[in-house]
């Protein structure tokens, strides 16, 4: 898929290392709960038949991953999203593009009417990231993901509604 600026592309096993080493770094690790060994997790979400995990590409670099699920039961039919990206293109636009350009092949491809995405409560940038191709807050997870220090904080669930993708 390609965007403005971005290609996602299926990740493959190949492409752990260079997603671990971003995964690594400490602005991301502390915002994704990443654990002692980013390879190991990595490979364990690339097998996980449920999600699908994408690479962010900016020319032939990766710089980062998404990925998305669905759910299934057809009352609650929706998809929802999750993305990390290399703390060295953060404030350049790229993740709005890749979360724009995942939104959109989510919406007009497979018909998903309704999107998620649930970013640390206190995570400003990718609240704005989000907000910038259409997601609004719906409610506060209160005490929703454990940290790296132990304690729990807050997430905020954010949706998006296939008429609002801007």
């Amino acid at each position: 898929m390609h965007g403005t600026r971005v290609v996602l592309r299926p990740a493959c096993s190949e492409d752990i290392p260079a997603l671990a080493a971003v995964r690594a770094k400490p602005e991301v690790a502390l915002r994704w709960l990443g654990g002692p060994d980013p390879a190991a997790e990595l490979a364990e979400e690339l097998a996980d038949p449920e999600t699908t995990c994408l690479t962010v590409r900016l020319q032939d670099r990766i710089v980062g991953m998404i990925q998305w699920y669905e759910e299934t039961e057809p009352h609650y039919r929706h998809a929802g999203i999750d993305v990390f990206l290399d703390p060295d293109v953060h404030n350049a636009g790229l993740g709005t593009d890749a979360v724009r350009t995942l939104a959109r092949h989510l919406v007009h491809d497979l018909g998903f009417h309704r999107l998620v995405i649930d970013p640390a409560a206190d995570n400003a940038p990718a609240i704005r990231c989000y907000t910038k191709v259409g997601f609004r807050p719906v409610g506060v997870l209160r005490q929703y993901e454990r940290g790296p220090d132990g304690t729990w904080h807050d997430g905020l669930l954010m949706d998006l509604l296939a008429a609002e993708l801007t």
